[in-house]
């Protein structure tokens, strides 16, 4: 018989790729997803085009188009599916955003979480549960490290111990996370929680910047498919502030669901990792714009706005080392050329 897996926010980027992933290794993938960017978002952001994708390809794909915070079509849904493993995707996922409607974004990102997680405990307690988390549980306190300006980044010495990244051991406490940093660190330690307190095989991966050719980039979230998006179409990409000079690391988002599949086979406890591009695929702002440029072959339309982000981060770079301790086999497909490369190519632009 065939595994069971639940996706939610099955049409958005990491969503899309896990229910491709396991369909093509002939899961029984179960999708929900109410294409809530179009929402959050605009338009341009909706994935309802992923829906019909995924729904056209894959004959072992079924999707649901009900709100993860319906707590009764939830417990029904898994009334009825004894799950091996539950991907859970679904987000408000934009700092900017959360401050328009923190209520929204609690419920979203934390509430519902707490949904899952305990139907989950319920009904399916032998399965594996894989929670997207993000690097904003660390709030601003990236920013007080001892960067150096450099032509096209900012950048940490090389002597430094967080050179090669930022590790789970930093703090998420005394500092600014943002209204969504602030619910995803609800769920996160819930999702923690799950696995320590009920030894149940859980674990959060707080996420840097995935994208890929599936991601509908937006203004407000989608670094590097937004950027892109907006030189392939002559529209004006806005800097703000860091002098474009600020660092993302960029996980494309196949090699992301290949740790999960390594996690599914050999699950934990209550387990954190930190995943990204680490210093295998990051970039600055300025950098994707040089780099996009080129394989274009046009030119950006920049604006610049002096005023940063509130609470964004300046550099941030992940440690993957001890996600990579303990699943040796798990390796990288893509550096950040690749992804760019495939961004450009994709023609994904609408």
């Amino acid at each position: 018989m065939a595994k069971k897996v639940l996706v939610t926010g099955a049409t958005g980027l990491v969503g899309s790729e896990s229910v491709s992933f396991f369909c093509e290794r002939d899961f029984e993938v179960y999708g929900v997803d109410n294409d809530m960017r179009a929402y959050f978002f605009g338009r341009e952001a909706s994935t309802s085009w992923n829906r019909k994708r995924l729904e056209e390809k894959y004959k072992n794909y079924k999707h649901y188009g009900f709100d993860i915070r319906d707590k009764e079509s939830i417990e029904k849904l898994f009334k009825k599916h004894a799950f091996d493993l539950i991907i859970h995707t679904a987000a408000q996922p934009s700092h900017d955003w959360a401050a328009k409607e923190p209520l929204t974004d609690f419920s979203i990102n934390a509430t519902a979480t707490l949904y899952l997680l305990e139907n989950f405990r319920k009904f399916c307690k032998e399965a594996v549960f894989i929670f997207t988390s993000t690097n904003k549980v660390y709030g601003d306190t990236p920013n007080r490290l001892p960067f150096i300006e450099r032509k096209t980044r900012w950048e940490l010495p090389k002597t430094h111990k967080l050179y090669r990244g930022i590790g789970e051991s930093m703090s998420i406490d005394d500092t600014m996370h943002s209204i969504f940093g602030a619910s995803k660190v609800a769920s996160d330690v819930m999702v923690q929680e799950y696995g320590k307190y009920f030894g149940l095989k859980t674990v959060c991966f707080r996420l840097g910047c995935i994208t890929g050719p599936l991601h509908s980039g937006a203004k407000l979230h989608g670094f590097l498919a937004y950027l892109v998006k907006c030189i392939a179409t002559d529209t004006i990409y806005t800097i703000f502030g860091y002098k474009g000079k600020q660092v993302r690391d960029n996980i494309q988002s196949y090699d992301l669901v290949t740790a999960f599949y390594e996690f599914y086979k050999k699950p934990r406890r209550g387990e954190v990792y930190n995943m990204g591009g680490s210093r295998h695929s990051n970039i600055s702002i300025l950098e994707a714009i040089e780099k996009t440029e080129k394989f274009l072959k046009k030119k950006a339309k920049v604006a610049y706005n002096p005023k940063n982000r509130q609470g964004d981060h300046i550099w941030y770079i992940s440690d993957v080392s001890r996600f990579q301790k303990h699943y040796p086999d798990w390796k990288y497909r893509y550096d950040r050329d690749a992804i760019i490369k495939e961004l450009c190519l994709s023609g994904h632009f609408s």
